[in-house]
């Protein structure tokens, strides 16, 4: 559990992390995944929603990066940067279409890349998609994912939940290793974080 005192009259926010069995992961787990339920974990934490209020969110990421989501995560809720909808993808069906186009931040799903059959980052929980509606991907054709992000491919918008080059959202993942698939030439990727 971490706690840390935040600005502009938010409650402290704090975060734990546990253990995830198969049953928990639901349909985003199955025999033959690259990993297990035994090195993933569920970070429960503060997420500051885009009405204001502080709610609990739930991501299932790797053991090996749960501390590194928490105080990512720490530092973007003391920027105030807000979260629309933070639940495990499993409540989706695993379907990632639905997940995004719903704004849903989410990180471990076993599946494959878009439009490839390596295993995503996903797949390992080294990877999260934040306000995918406001941060869509972009593929080399020029299709946006979900459909409903497509106004927000005019990144000279200020909107709140926009991830933009060098903002603090950026650095905060950067400062632990991670990388933004904002900065890819094709496709583009503006909602996700990875650490392979």
């Amino acid at each position: 559990m971490t706690a840390a005192a935040t600005p502009g009259g938010l409650p402290p926010f704090t975060a734990t992390v546990h253990t995830v069995t198969a049953e928990q992961l639901g349909l985003s787990w199955r025999e033959g995944c690259p990993v297990g339920p035994d090195e993933l974990r569920l970070v429960r934490m503060s997420v500051l929603g885009f009405d204001g209020h502080v709610y609990r969110g739930e991501l299932v990421v790797a053991a090996a990066v749960a501390r590194d989501v928490v105080a990512t995560f720490a530092e973007l809720y003391y920027h105030h940067y807000p979260i629309e909808r933070m639940v495990t993808v499993d409540k989706y069906d695993a379907d990632d279409d639905a997940s995004m186009a719903a704004n849903n931040t989410s990180a471990f799903n076993c599946r494959a890349i878009t439009g490839g059959t390596a295993w995503s980052n996903h797949s390992y929980g080294r990877a999260i998609d934040i306000n995918p509606v406001q941060n869509p991907y972009i593929s080399g054709s020029g299709n946006v994912y979900p459909p409903n992000g497509a106004p927000y491919t005019d990144r000279t918008r200020t909107d709140p939940g926009l991830i933009h080059a060098g903002d603090s959202t950026v650095a905060a993942f950067e400062r632990r290793g991670w990388s933004w698939g904002g900065y890819w030439d094709t496709p583009i990727d503006y909602q996700h974080f990875e650490k392979p």
